[in-house]
């Protein structure tokens, strides 16, 4: 299953359209998926870099796609019913604070309490996120009338206990140590995606505009395993996409020469806007570790080049990864994480209103090992600094 049939069975469907008015298709856009053992793919056409992209199913088209690992996991109503009482439970402790030590420890201790069927699916993705490296949970206990008014403020945060928050701390707890950054919404554990009217126009989580393909944090030395984004309210025409594309599903797609100009340190990042820093990195290659299975560190908004050469790269290796990139609506109630190392992410434009109904998300991020970051978490916290 690819990221394409995410919402098979459930009534919802993707934000997906054709190629824009005029686009014409690339000569040679077809690659033979038999270019890189395992994640190689049949590229589409896409319209105008970035936005209104095409959901094209990678997947069916490889021999043994039916094998994969699936991408998306409906709860029943009594995994529902079950995760809803562990939230209830977790915001029962005190002080019920998201960010306090003990509250995070006990979201700890009751993710072991998980419905078997979501712990073994959520071990599974640890283990190999599959070619789309992302997951989605959905018929999670989020019920919008028991919701307040959209944040609409900058650097919001939940740091009152509520069920989408423990919700999202329980699962994210499961996966690895749910982390944050002191530099960011003041190393808030549960940070809210909103939008605000301030920041419009900005490549930021508070933006409406179209969010540029990145890794979250690509500057920084640790930055997380992986994303969560839980979805509490979509926005007023439920067409706000969350973008998607895996290196691995684009990696034989990619020309010899470019990729080994990607896998040099020919490249810096700068911080992104929500960070109250203005650091820069050192040179760093975008892929990164085994040419076979390569990570992948860039965010095309901060990324840039340090000759011609390398920046030819990077505007090509952006138009591949745009042209093989699905968009994903999400849905109250769903919860999407990607592999930080292999997925890059981003979103379409929307028109908010500014009503209290606006679209709301909480994002988490999360760390495999806390033991490679303890120099940097002060009092062995969860916070970076």
């Amino acid at each position: 299953m690819s990221i394409a049939d995410i919402s098979a069975g459930s009534g919802t469907s993707h934000d997906t359209a054709g190629p824009k008015e005029g686009a014409e298709s690339r000569p040679g856009a077809e690659v033979d998926d038999t270019a890189e053992p395992g994640y190689g793919v049949q590229a589409h056409d896409a319209a105008e870099p970035g936005y209104g992209v095409q959901v094209h199913d990678a997947a069916r088209s490889r021999p043994g796609a039916e094998s994969e690992v699936p991408v998306r996991l409906e709860l029943t109503g009594a995994e529902r019913a079950a995760v809803g009482e562990l939230a209830e439970q977790l915001n029962r402790v005190a002080p019920g604070l998201v960010d306090a030590h003990a509250w995070v420890a006990e979201a700890r201790r009751l993710s072991c309490r998980l419905p078997l069927r979501l712990l073994e699916r959520i071990r599974q993705y640890r283990s190999d996120p599959g070619p789309d490296g992302m997951l989605c949970l959905a018929g999670l206990p989020v019920e919008d009338g028991l919701l307040p008014e959209t944040p609409a403020v900058p650097d919001s945060v939940e740091r009152d206990a509520t069920v989408p928050s423990a919700v999202a701390m329980l699962i994210g707890q499961q996966l690895g140590e749910v982390i944050a950054y002191r530099d960011e919404k003041y190393g808030a554990l549960v940070q809210n995606v909103v939008p605000v009217p301030s920041l419009a126009a900005s490549q930021s989580n508070g933006g409406s505009v179209p969010l540029e393909f990145h890794i979250e944090n690509a500057f920084h030395p640790h930055r997380p395993h992986y994303v969560g984004l839980l979805c509490l309210r979509s926005d007023h025409e439920g067409t706000a996409g969350t973008q998607i594309c895996s290196v691995r599903r684009v990696l034989g797609l990619i020309d010899e020469a470019d990729r080994k100009i990607l896998e040099a340190p020919r490249f810096v990042t700068e911080a992104p806007p929500s960070f109250r820093s203005a650091e820069r990195t050192e040179a760093h290659p975008v892929l990164v570790g085994s040419p076979e299975d390569p990570d992948i560190r860039v965010d095309f908004n901060a990324t840039v080049a340090l000759d011609e050469e390398a920046a030819g790269a990077l505007v090509r290796l952006r138009e591949t990864m745009t042209d093989a990139s699905e968009s994903v609506v999400l849905r109250p109630g769903e919860l999407v994480f990607v592999d930080n190392r292999l997925v890059l992410h981003g979103r379409t434009n929307f028109v908010p209103r500014y009503d209290g109904r606006d679209r709301w998300l909480h994002r988490i991020f999360v760390h495999l090992d806390n033991r490679l970051t303890r120099a940097h978490r002060a009092g062995n916290g969860p916070v970076l600094v």
